[in-house]
């Protein structure tokens, strides 16, 4: 039987196999079809559901709406509008926490520069000084 093992795509994925089995648990995966010895065998479908999970997961979505979001998909193209409603709604969230992180960041580098600013002035050796300890 083709397809990865659940410790190989725990490393390829960036997760661990608590949590693939938890996803395949919740219903978040489709069942993951196995090997005659009993284990898990991932296909390429498997791996793009997992980086989309990963992806609704990092937009700050909780499990509970990952699961209302994947039963939207199940259910059929009739859903298509409701799940655009809820990617539009996370996708807006993240726009605006992004603008948030570039006001920080500008923040952070103004005071940085600031400091970087001090430092150099107190190492600062005066000219004068060097000229007579030179003489």
């Amino acid at each position: 039987m083709d397809g990865m093992g659940i410790d190989d795509v725990a490393v390829q994925m960036g997760v661990s196999k608590h949590t693939l089995r938890y996803y395949e648990r919740e219903g978040l995966l489709p069942p993951v079809a196995k090997a005659a010895n009993g284990h898990r065998r991932y296909t390429d479908d498997d791996l793009g559901w997992i980086r989309f999970l990963q992806l609704l997961r990092a937009t700050g979505m909780p499990i509970r709406e990952m699961k209302e979001f994947v039963d939207l998909a199940h259910a059929g193209e009739h859903t298509v509008a409701d799940r655009v409603a809820v990617l539009t709604h996370y996708r807006e969230a993240l726009v605006t926490r992004m603008a948030q992180d570039r006001d920080h960041l500008e923040h952070l580098d103004r005071k940085l520069e600031y400091y970087e600013g001090v430092l150099a002035a107190a190492n600062a050796v005066p000219e004068d000084i060097t000229r007579s300890v030179r003489a």
